[in-house]
């Protein structure tokens, strides 16, 4: 298996700054690294350093991509003779939170899926939840004001915030009943082939559970606590373009190697 990391904007021969540390643990440990500029990959040119073997595995380390843009990337390794580790479809089913809501619906808050231009009133009308909590299939409202709306009259409000401040919503509309979490208690897992990995070692059956349910090759697993003290899934995210979070680095190139 070889990790493909983003080069430095103006050195091709180097990580991007924000990879480099994560980049010189992998090359530590004597992971296989190439480099790609993506600045050249927007402008439609591709091109791995070191080049990749034929049919070699690759697991892409970077900046989140929309899918189709993934999709663009996945075409590019295969042209250079590599094998995407993760298909379009699998970076689609844990990227984007309808694809693994009906396998995990028991765990997570509950949620339906709409439109951006949805009457959102309408839609809501009768759930009574005690808030609703609003986000696009990918990402939620991070600016002050929240992703929380306290009645169904708020949603319009968030859903055009988020699209006012990431210029676009990105799939649909999820609208998840609130939940009275612990934040502080969140926790970043990974499952690598089906196999899951703590920053400590110590995993919870839940995630365990979830590692088995996902077929997806490698993707991130937030969990978090609610009041009550029971373990809630937060969401999922495809591993090549989550962040480490609170994971050392020596300690996730580690869980690469041992997983690949």
């Amino acid at each position: 298996m070889r990790v493909l990391y983003p080069s430095d904007p103006f050195n091709k021969k180097v990580p991007d700054e924000s990879y480099q540390e994560e980049y010189d643990a992998a090359v530590a440990i004597g992971l296989n690294c190439s480099l790609f500029s993506s600045e050249d990959f927007e402008l439609g040119t591709f091109q791995p350093f070191p080049t990749f073997e034929e049919k070699e595995d690759i697991l892409y380390r970077g900046w989140m991509l929309g899918v189709q843009r993934y999709a663009q990337l996945c075409k590019s390794i295969i042209s250079k003779g590599g094998k995407p580790l993760t298909s379009p479809q699998d970076y689609q089913q844990c990227h984007h939170l309808p694809g693994w809501y009906e396998l995990c619906k028991n765990f997570t808050p509950e949620t339906i899926f709409l439109q951006k231009d949805s009457n959102f009133v309408e839609s809501l009308a009768g759930l009574n939840w005690p808030g609703y909590f609003v986000k696009d299939y990918v990402k939620s409202l991070t600016t002050t004001r929240g992703s929380v709306a306290k009645a169904p009259e708020e949603v319009a409000e968030v859903v055009s915030l988020i699209e006012s401040y990431r210029g676009k919503i990105e799939g649909g509309v999820c609208i998840r009943r609130f939940e009275e979490l612990l934040p502080e208690s969140e926790e970043r897992y990974f499952v690598f082939h089906n196999r899951a990995y703590a920053r400590d070692g110590k995993i919870p059956e839940l995630v365990q559970h979830i590692a088995k349910l996902v077929s997806c090759p490698f993707f991130s697993v937030d969990v978090v606590l609610s009041k009550d003290g029971t373990l809630r899934l937060i969401e999922l995210g495809d591993g090549q373009v989550s962040d480490r979070k609170q994971w050392p680095a020596d300690r996730f190139v580690k869980m690469l190697r041992v997983g690949s």
